[in-house]
């Protein structure tokens, strides 16, 4: 599969630096339920709780936490939230943050404002016995606003104003899923507004273009996307965007979009040094997968027979548990993605496991097209 890897960064930002995503915020209609679901299926553990108990009486939050992935589910408490319940009503459960850890916040700030980024909030800091952490949230696609966090004068696990949870004891009986730092965000969008949503990282927070992937590369017998992914320049966080391409019928991305409400946070995919435990054991917790026909891997040993690329996994083993596989004279990676993680279809986790491989699965957009395509049929979307 062809597509487009950049090897030109840009200039090296002077002062301000993006470290790696911090966490991610989802606006949720009951946060409680949406953190154990959280942790029962994905191996999440309880991390810290804000509600009425703390003195918080606008919303609730329960964080959880496995490794360096820290989700934070809020919910509010009023029935005319004038923020949170126009948001749930358009968009449903859905990522409202995706928040970056950053050094010298005054200078990225700074810089976001000259170049004509939306403000949500300027620079605030807050206090507890662990120290002092100092945030700032910028307006990005859709709904969705990224939050800019300076721990370096913080030794707390969280934030101030949360109480420390403890952990789950049914979490002690369940196996580890071994899901251990975010890899990638994605957003999609409507119809030609891509390279819009690619131009306000490049502007604002002085990203670049790292791979891309377009509809003559990409596409189905009846539908196709275009993709652009964004990194910082140290290219620890990856922020790929997508939109639709004309087909015979509706893509997914058509279908998110509407469904969403516009543009917005369409998956996460969560990184993993043993993905074949990993999915064995987030399926014993009862996550769902989606679902890859054997023909598929019937082609794939064809084409890995004549390449230069030894997988070191099990291929019957990778195939009885749909993982799929991209790979380049380099390395490879693994990837799988569950069903959808509420009733609309429009938010879902993918599981991803690297050996020096940074593409984004091109080798398997049609595998996953074709899959996704079988769901929206049985919704009626097609």
């Amino acid at each position: 599969m062809a597509y487009t890897t950049y090897t030109d960064k840009g200039p090296k930002p002077n002062g301000g630096k993006f470290l790696h995503f911090d966490h991610v915020v989802f606006w949720v209609g009951n946060a409680k339920q949406a953190a154990s679901y959280y942790i029962l299926r994905l191996g999440f553990e309880p991390l810290a709780y804000k509600g009425l108990e703390t003195g918080n009486r606008k919303y609730a939050a329960h964080v959880v936490r496995q490794n360096k992935i820290i989700f934070e589910f809020q919910s509010a408490y009023e029935p005319d939230d004038p923020e949170m319940g126009p948001f749930l009503v358009k968009h449903g459960d859905s990522v409202k943050d995706v928040a970056f850890s950053v050094e010298d916040l005054d200078t990225i700030v700074r810089r976001a404002k000259e170049r004509g980024a939306k403000i949500v909030r300027d620079i605030w800091e807050e206090t507890d016995e662990f120290g002092v952490i100092r945030r700032a949230t910028v307006q990005t696609y859709g709904d969705t606003v990224h939050t800019f966090v300076d721990r370096s004068q913080y030794k707390g696990d969280f934030l101030p104003g949360y109480r420390p949870q403890k952990q789950d004891p049914l979490g002690w009986k369940l196996p580890t899923t071994y899901l251990n730092f975010t890899d990638h965000v994605v957003g999609n969008q409507p119809d030609l507004q891509m390279e819009d949503a690619a131009k306000w990282y490049e502007t604002n927070l002085m990203f670049h273009r790292f791979w891309s992937v377009d509809d003559t590369q990409l596409h189905t017998e009846y539908s196709a996307l275009r993709s652009i992914v964004m990194t910082n320049y140290e290219e620890t966080i990856k922020m790929p965007i997508n939109e639709p391409a004309p087909g015979k019928k509706k893509s997914q991305i058509s279908e998110y979009v509407e469904y969403n409400g516009g543009a917005g946070v369409q998956h996460i995919a969560l990184n993993t040094s043993n993905i074949i435990t990993a999915v064995e054991n987030l399926k014993a917790r009862g996550v769902e997968f989606l679902t890859i026909p054997d023909t598929y891997y019937d082609m794939l040993k064809q084409r890995l027979a004549v390449s230069k690329v030894k997988i070191a996994e099990d291929m019957d083993v990778l195939q009885k548990l749909k993982i799929l596989v991209d790979y380049d004279e380099n390395g490879y990676l693994l990837q799988i993605f569950m069903k959808n993680m509420q009733d609309r279809p429009t938010f879902f986790i993918e599981v991803i496991q690297r050996y020096n491989f940074d593409g984004f699965g091109a080798g398997n957009f049609q595998a996953l097209f074709e899959a996704i395509e079988i769901e929206q049929n049985l919704r009626g979307n097609l």
